[in-house]
């Protein structure tokens, strides 16, 4: 048992000081991994959020190699190693489905190319899947319903491990269904492979009446005790706008779990932007960390696009800064 890995991660939790970069469990897209995992490391990420492919996690661990080179170039100290996590999620989850257009219905008047926030649909109107994370931005903006999704589950009884092999410590369940029978199953098979680290289930509103969503908190507590984190999802994969009324559902989630008392950490997430720690504390909720995705990479595509991102560390450099920010006002916000 990894006593000391385990001990400092609850001892991030219990400070409120732990921060998650969301890769996105949709996104495969080894060379985004990799850069965004290189800016949050050296910007003080705890945990990195990963698609539930190995490829993917090797690509996150070459980048936490790069980040520890490149943090002394830069003159930055990295304080925690940060944990890889990665992501599975039943069907129906919007996190681990691919969109698809269907050329009968297609127009091809390119709104669903504008749209896009992973740029995963180019000119000739097929979905590249490594790119897509599921978001539904694409459907939003089709007029002609030419999308549909294709959901990808995959063995996860042989995928899991392999992901442990490749340096996962971590793992995280989308419980976003209203059977507990499916949700309680998987559960258990992430508690076979992570038994003696933090394990992760997130829960939105979206399906669950405030009572449901406690029941299972209860259930899942039952089999994972101290060890079970409860990321309590706002509005999943809607956090492109940096306000408050963008993250209000996930404190208003987080607040329902907190009132509960059952002693689980708490993790703000769905919305999640650099305004939802400070909201979180003027509300009175308390939280133990905070995991951003769609905002958190968005303020650094400017960054990881560029072609000299790997020889130019002023670029890197530039993208720390504004990834330092986004975890600062978080966390200062929450440890009070």
């Amino acid at each position: 048992m990894s006593t000391t890995r385990y001990d400092e991660l609850k001892k991030t939790l219990l400070e409120r000081r732990y921060f998650k970069i969301v890769c996105g469990a949709g996104n495969e897209d080894l060379e985004e991994v990799r850069r965004l995992t290189i800016i949050y490391t050296i910007a003080g990420a705890t945990v990195i959020d990963l698609s539930a492919n190995t490829d993917v996690v090797r690509s996150a661990h070459k980048g936490i190699e790069t980040a520890y080179k490149l943090a002394l170039l830069l003159g930055k100290e990295i304080k925690i190693r940060p944990y890889l996590n990665v992501s599975i999620g039943l069907k129906g989850d919007p996190h681990v489905r691919k969109a698809k257009i269907i050329p009968d219905l297609c127009t091809k008047c390119g709104e669903c190319i504008i749209a896009c926030r992973q740029e995963a649909i180019k000119d000739d109107f097929i979905v590249q899947e490594y790119r897509c994370i599921g978001c539904g931005d694409c459907e939003k903006a089709c007029i002609y319903n030419a999308i549909e999704y294709v959901h990808k589950k995959a063995d996860f009884s042989k995928v899991l491990p392999e992901c442990v092999e490749e340096g996962t410590e971590t793992m995280e369940l989308h419980a976003v269904t209203v059977d507990d029978k499916i949700v309680l199953s998987d559960w258990k098979l992430l508690n076979e492979m992570i038994p003696d680290n933090f394990l992760s289930m997130c829960l939105d509103r979206s399906l669950l009446s405030n009572k449901h969503l406690i029941e299972r908190v209860k259930l899942a507590y039952e089999i994972t005790g101290e060890r079970f984190i409860v990321q309590a999802d706002g509005v999943p994969m809607s956090g492109e706008g940096d306000d408050y009324n963008t993250t209000l559902q996930a404190v208003a989630c987080a607040d329902i779990v907190q009132k509960s008392g059952i002693p689980v950490m708490i993790l703000l997430s769905g919305g999640t932007n650099s305004k939802t720690g400070l909201l979180a504390e003027q509300c009175g909720v308390r939280v133990h960390g905070v995991a951003i995705g769609s905002w958190a990479r968005r303020i650094v595509k400017e960054f990881i696009r560029r072609d000299d991102f790997d020889t130019n560390p002023d670029v890197v450099k530039g993208a720390v800064l504004v990834a330092e920010k986004l975890i600062k006002s978080n966390i200062e916000a929450i440890s009070g």
